[in-house]
C-alpha cells in the first residue's frame, strides 16, 4: 500500500500518466491521429484516420514521407521547428477538417517527431467562428483602404518587384535618387509603374513623412492648369474662391509634387515651372507677394521629350531642369522573367483591396500571360488579373480563365508538343501536359531537389509532391 501510495504522489508518475492519458482521451475522441519522426516518416497512424486518407491499413503509411500520404501536410514543419500549431483548418480529399499539431519530445526536451489530431471532420459546429474570422478579415482589409488617402505615398522599393537587369538598374538609379533632393525624370510607356516608383523614391528619401501630391498634368483643363500648380489670391478673377485657394506646389511643401504626363505641359506654364525649380519660389495667381516652397520635383512620361523639344512643343531649358536624373521603366513585354513576382504582387494587392482570399495563379496560366504582347503593361495586367478574379468560382486562375479574358486574337497555347494536323485536343488534356512539362522541367534545372523546383514554381512543397504523384513522376527519379 505504501508503494502505490508513494507512487501516486510522484511527480512524474503524475505527468507520465496525465500524457497516456489525454493521448488516450484525444484518440478516442478525434477522428483521426497520425505521428512521424523527426525525419518525417509516418511511424502511427490509428484506424479511424485510414478511410480519410484512403488506406485499408496502418501498414501502408508506416514508413512512408508524411507528404506522401498527406500532401498538404504541415507535420513536418512542427517536427523541425518543435513549434506547435494549435489550431487549423486542413483540406484532405476535398473536405476541410479541424486539426492540431504538436511536437513529440523525448525526456530530455529534444524533439523527436511530431504528432496530429483531426478535432473535427464537419464545420457546421465551428460556423459561428468561421464566420467571425471572415468579418474580421473584411474589416482589416477597409481599414487598409482607409488609412491610404491622397496625401500619403503608400508604396516602397519592395513593391517595384522584379530582378531582370532593366528593373534592377531602374532601382538602383531610384535608390540613389532618393538619398538626395534631386528632381528626377521618370520615363517609360503607360502603365509601367512611374507613380508607383515615384512614391518610393518620396518613402526612402527625407522627405518621406511630407506629402506626396500627384499631378495628371493631361487632365487639368487648360484654362485652370496655373491656379491648380500655383494657387489663387483671395478674390483674383470673377467666380474665385474668396477665401483664395492653394496650389499643388504649396500643399506639398516640404515633400514631392510627382508630375505626371510632363509633356503635355502648355508651353507658358514651362516657364513658370522652370522658374520654381530654380527660384524654388511660386507667385499664385492674381497676387504680387512672392511665397517660398521646398518641393521635390519627380516628373514623369511616356512620350520622347527630346523629339517634342526638337518640335518646339517643349522648352529645352525645361527639359535639361528635368533631366537630372533620368530612370527609364522597362515595358512588361521585357521582364517576362519577373512574370510570377508580378502576378504574385499584384494578386496580394487586389486581394486586399476586395474579397478574393485565396487567390493564386497557375503555372498554366503564367504561360499563357507570358504569350502576349502586354502594350499596357503592369496596368493591363492587374486589370486582366481582377477580372479573371471575378469570373472565376475558386481564385484559382488557370490558363482557361485567363483565355477568356485576353484580347480576342491573343494566341493561348497550352502545350507545345508536336500532333498530327487537324487533331484538337481536349483542353483538360492539354493543360495536364503542360503541367507534367513544367514539373519535369523545374526537376530538371533543380537536378532534382524537391525544395528548389517547388521554389522556382512558386508551390508548396507538399503541393509538389501531391503533383508528383498525380502525373506518376517519381520524386526518386532524379538526385535530391
Amino acid at each position: 500500500m505504501l508503494g502505490a501510495a508513494s507512487s501516486i504522489s510522484d511527480p512524474a508518475y503524475l505527468r507520465a500518466r496525465a500524457m497516456e492519458t489525454l493521448f488516450e482521451r484525444l484518440e478516442k475522441l478525434c477522428e483521426g491521429a497520425i505521428a512521424i519522426d523527426r525525419g518525417g516518416r509516418v511511424v502511427y497512424v490509428n484506424e479511424k484516420y485510414l478511410a480519410a486518407l484512403g488506406l485499408d491499413h496502418a501498414s501502408e503509411a508506416i514508413g512512408r514521407s508524411i507528404e506522401e500520404v498527406i500532401p498538404n501536410s504541415l507535420m513536418r514543419k512542427v517536427a523541425e521547428t518543435g513549434e506547435p500549431i494549435l489550431l487549423d483548418i486542413m483540406e484532405l480529399g476535398g473536405e476541410q477538417l479541424v486539426v492540431t499539431r504538436m511536437p513529440i519530445e523525448d525526456e530530455n526536451g529534444a524533439v523527436i517527431g511530431a504528432i496530429g489530431f483531426v478535432l473535427y471532420d464537419h464545420l457546421e459546429s465551428l460556423k459561428p467562428l468561421l464566420a467571425r474570422v471572415a468579418q474580421l478579415e473584411s474589416d482589416l482589409r477597409l481599414a487598409r483602404r482607409q488609412l491610404s488617402n491622397a496625401r500619403a505615398a503608400r508604396f516602397t522599393f519592395a513593391d517595384f518587384v522584379g530582378t531582370t537587369p532593366a528593373i534592377a538598374r531602374a532601382k538602383e538609379l531610384a535608390s540613389r535618387a532618393a538619398r538626395q533632393s534631386v528632381t528626377v525624370l521618370l520615363t517609360g510607356e503607360t502603365g509601367t509603374g512611374k507613380e508607383m516608383l515615384a512614391q518610393a523614391i518620396h518613402n526612402a528619401s527625407s522627405r518621406a513623412e511630407k506629402p506626396f501630391v500627384s499631378v495628371n498634368v493631361a487632365a487639368i483643363p487648360e484654362t485652370l492648369i496655373e491656379s491648380e500648380f500655383f494657387g489663387t489670391a483671395p478674390g483674383a478673377y470673377t467666380g474665385a474662391d474668396r477665401r483664395g485657394r492653394e496650389g499643388k506646389f504649396r500643399i506639398a511643401d516640404g515633400g514631392t509634387l510627382f508630375l505626371d504626363e510632363i509633356g503635355e505641359m502648355p508651353l507658358q506654364l514651362q516657364a513658370k515651372l522652370l522658374r520654381v525649380l530654380q527660384e524654388r519660389e511660386i507667385e499664385p495667381l492674381g497676387s504680387d507677394k512672392i511665397t517660398r516652397v521646398d518641393v521635390r520635383v519627380i516628373a514623369a512620361t511616356n512620350v520622347d521629350l527630346r523629339k517634342r523639344v526638337s518640335d518646339g512643343a517643349f522648352r529645352a531649358d525645361l527639359y535639361y531642369r528635368l533631366n537630372v536624373l533620368s530612370v527609364d521603366l522597362p515595358p512588361l513585354r521585357h521582364c517576362l522573367d519577373d512574370l510570377p513576382d508580378i502576378c504574385a504582387r499584384l494578386l496580394d494587392d487586389i486581394s486586399a483591396s476586395g474579397d478574393y482570399v485565396k487567390a493564386k495563379i497557375t503555372p498554366s496560366a503564367l504561360a499563357a500571360l507570358a504569350r502576349y504582347d502586354w502594350p499596357g503593361n503592369v496596368r493591363e495586367l492587374r486589370n486582366i488579373l481582377e477580372r479573371a478574379l471575378i469570373l472565376s468560382d475558386s481564385g484559382r486562375l488557370t490558363a482557361e480563365d485567363v483565355a477568356r479574358i485576353l484580347p480576342v486574337g491573343t494566341e493561348v497555347r497550352l502545350a507545345p508538343a508536336e500532333r498530327p494536323a487537324g487533331l484538337v485536343v481536349p483542353y483538360a488534356e492539354a493543360e495536364a501536359e503542360f503541367e507534367k512539362q513544367t514539373l519535369e522541367q523545374a526537376l530538371a534545372a533543380s537536378n532534382g531537389q524537391i525544395t528548389e523546383a517547388a521554389r522556382m514554381l512558386r508551390i508548396s512543397r507538399a503541393t509538389f509532391y501531391k503533383k508528383l504523384a498525380k502525373f506518376g513522376l517519381a520524386s526518386g527519379s532524379a538526385p535530391v
